[in-house]
């Protein structure tokens, strides 16, 4: 019986550990295409036709709720909360300030990071 055991160890360890080394493989970097170059050894800048447009952005200390509102994850309550906080406390010396109101979390913030300003 031990010896059925042992002659089965030898392949179970094998067939794992090259079941391990195929899944390292398989799971290898995906390689991206490089650019082409243009005539002047500069690399060529892809253009799609569906490039975001920079919208304008907003200083949270100077923004009315309204303005705020304009914001994603900012609703008519949130965008008060930010204007009290702001009169109250004074105005945000940076951007990371506004998640010290209470509703706005880091994830909350990231989804608006791109588009607010202190305006320093």
């Amino acid at each position: 019986m031990r010896l059925r055991l042992l002659m089965r160890c030898p392949r179970s360890f094998c067939s794992l550990f090259l079941g391990c080394v195929l899944l390292i493989i398989s799971s290898s970097c995906v390689k991206l295409p490089r650019h082409a170059l243009q005539s002047s050894g500069q690399t060529a800048q892809l253009v799609t036709g569906n490039e975001p447009i920079n919208p304008p952005l907003i200083n949270i200390n100077l923004a009315s709720p309204e303005e705020l509102e304009k914001l994603p994850g900012i609703g008519r309550g949130l965008a008060a909360r930010i204007v009290a906080h702001r009169t109250e406390y004074g105005r945000f010396r940076r951007p990371e300030h506004v998640m010290m109101v209470r509703g706005i979390s880091d994830r909350r913030f990231r989804a608006m990071r791109a588009l607010i300003t202190t305006g320093e």
